[in-house]
Formats: C-alpha cells, sequence, structure tokens
C-alpha cells in the first residue's frame, strides 16, 4: 500500500479569496465518499482480549491497519501478536485524553468531510483521468510523528495534530523538537481539507526538486499553490501556504523587497542546497526580512511568478501549467513587482 504523508499541517485564516477568477460549478460531479473512524474502533476495543480484537480491526482494512502498526505506531513484524498487541494497547491507555479531546471536537466529521469532498470534485473537474480516494480514515498516532497521508484509495486525516493550536501537549518538548511553535501553531481543525488536498496535488504532480536552480524551486512550489488555490478556491491564501494573517499581508505589502532580496543577492540561479534551504521549506523566518517575517518566502515568490504567467496565458490550463519548463514561465511571466 502506498503512502504518501503530510508531516506539516497548514496554517490559519485570513486575507482576501484566494481566487479572483470565476469559480466553476462542480456541484454536480459525483464524488463517492465515506468516512471511516479508525480511531474509534481501536480505543473502544475490550482490554480483556485486545489481541484478538486488534486483529479482526486490522483484517477490516488490511492496507491501512498493517501500515498504521509498523509505519505510524512504529512495531516491528517481527514482533509476535501479542507482543504487537501489548505495545499497542500501551499506546491507546496513555494517549486515552487526547483520543478522548478529539471526539470532542470532532464528534461530528461530516463539514470536513464535504470540505474534502468538494474539493475532491474541483480535482475531478480540472483533473478527469486522476483516480481519486474513495474514503476518509480517520487515526490517532503519536504526536511527534506522522500527520496527515494520502494512500491509493483514502485521505488519511491524523486528528492529534489537529486539536486547535493552544493544546497542551504540542507544548511539549517532545513535540517542539519535531514540530517547532511556527509549524505547531496550523494544528487546526480548520487545516484538515487543506492538508488532504496538498496531498493530492504533490501525489498528481510529485516534487522533483534535484538539481534546480533556486527560482525553479520557487515555480515548482508555486505551481503546486496555484493548483491547490483552484481545487480550494473558497480558502484563504493565508492557510494554503501556511502563514500567519499578518505574514501574508505584510509579503504583499512588501513584495518588491522580497524580489529584490533574490535579484540584488544574485540567488535566483545558484544550485547551492544550503543557500536553498534559507528560503525554500520549513523554517521559523527569513533571516534576511527580519524576525515577523515568515520562512519559505520562496514559495511565496514563486507562487506570484506563476500568477502573472497564468494571467498573460488564458488558454494555459492547469495540466498544462504542471508540465510547463520553469524557465519558459519565468521567461513569459516577466514578473517585477
Amino acid at each position: 500500500m502506498r503512502l504518501l504523508f503530510g508531516l506539516v499541517i497548514i496554517s490559519v485564516v485570513f486575507f482576501s479569496c484566494n481566487n479572483g477568477d470565476k469559480i466553476p460549478d462542480v456541484s454536480m460531479i459525483k464524488v463517492p465518499l465515506t468516512t471511516q473512524r479508525f480511531e474509534k474502533d481501536l480505543f473502544i476495543l475490550d482490554t480483556n482480549h485486545f489481541t484478538a480484537n486488534l486483529y479482526q480491526l486490522i483484517a477490516k482494512d488490511p492496507g491501512f491497519g498493517e501500515n498504521y502498526l509498523t509505519t505510524i505506531l512504529g512495531t516491528d513484524p517481527k514482533w509476535s501478536n501479542d507482543s504487537i498487541a501489548s505495545y499497542v494497547k500501551g499506546f491507546v491507555t496513555s494517549y486515552r485524553t487526547l483520543y478522548d479531546t478529539s471526539q470532542q471536537l470532532f464528534k461530528d466529521f461530516t463539514p470536513y468531510e464535504n470540505e474534502i469532498k468538494q474539493g475532491l470534485q474541483f480535482v475531478k473537474h480540472y483533473f478527469p483521468a486522476y483516480k481519486i480516494p474513495s474514503k476518509i480514515i480517520t487515526y490517532i498516532g503519536p504526536v511527534d510523528g506522522y500527520g496527515d497521508i494520502v494512500s491509493d484509495d483514502a485521505l488519511i486525516v491524523g486528528l492529534h495534530l489537529h486539536l486547535g493550536k493552544n493544546y497542551s501537549l504540542y507544548k511539549s518538548e517532545l513535540v517542539q523538537q519535531t514540530y517547532p511553535e511556527y509549524m505547531s501553531r496550523r494544528f487546526e481543525p480548520n487545516t484538515i481539507a487543506t492538508n488532504a488536498l496538498k496531498n493530492i496535488v504533490d501525489d498528481i504532480y510529485p516534487e522533483k526538486l534535484e538539481d534546480k536552480t533556486l527560482v525553479q524551486q520557487m515555480i515548482e512550489k508555486g505551481k503546486r499553490l496555484y493548483v491547490l488555490s483552484k481545487v480550494l478556491p473558497h480558502t484563504e491564501e493565508s492557510q494554503l501556504i501556511g502563514y500567519t494573517a499578518v505574514q501574508l499581508k505584510d509579503c504583499y505589502a512588501n513584495e518588491q523587497k522580497i524580489w529584490d532580496m533574490f535579484v540584488q543577492n544574485n540567488l535566483l540561479q545558484t544550485i547551492d542546497d544550503n543557500i536553498i534551504k534559507n528560503y525554500i521549506g520549513e523554517a521559523p523566518k527569513t533571516q534576511e526580512l527580519g524576525d515577523e517575517s515568515p520562512g519559505n518566502i520562496g514559495a511565496f515568490a514563486g507562487w506570484q511568478i506563476v500568477k502573472k504567467y497564468m494571467s498573460k496565458n488564458d488558454g494555459v490550463n492547469l495540466q498544462k501549467l504542471m508540465t510547463t519548463d520553469n524557465d519558459t514561465i519565468l521567461q513569459e511571466a516577466k514578473y517585477k513587482p
């Protein structure tokens, strides 16, 4: 069973609606989707017959179940069934309070299912050949482990990383070592659909950043953000990119300054990973822009380049955009804020 792991949860709501273009009507596109609450089935297992009950649960969906045991919980397949069950039982006991919190927040998962379903309708509209998942699986895992995942047939939602940014366990050293505060502040319920659709976009077009210049990588990121904005047209831009509302507002206010930083420091054509990592990917800030700036500033700039390119090429659809050479996009965009 193939799993595409999304370790990072995306951010809070603000800024203008992300898409000024006319939004297509996708309401008639059929997307069969069901939700399986795996964590409920796991946490209500009879502890007196835990081993037998656990493996009955795993047998209901062996693809996910076996990956849950080995990949998510980290058990060793060489262990005996009793040893694995004992480990899982210990996990269930220690995570009981977190589970109870998740059930209060997600007693009714329907709103999240509906939001994901609408996103999948847009995916089907723009990428009709893509085989969309037919189910959502919710689960509870280690708070310093995996979050949201896409598999061959399911969107897998780690509820343990959607309990609200102020959830006490997120402040612990254990979690902060993996998910520092600039990341854990995104652990909100309203990021469930965003993460699910981000994983879908990455599944349709897996990132290939090796041997690419910084500006090419910026545009790669920008392409994905542009597509994400189209399949989640009612979601705020700050949530799509993972910035706070203030950070995104400031980025637009200082868009020229951000671009000048790349140009004046001759950064765009660098292939030095030690430099590129300062501008692409997770980081608490961009050093040159100050303590209040966001990290991943290259993705913001790349997104603006792609927007400029698409504004000049009405006939380019999303599939064509994703296969267009990044240097071509840069040249034709003539981006200069």
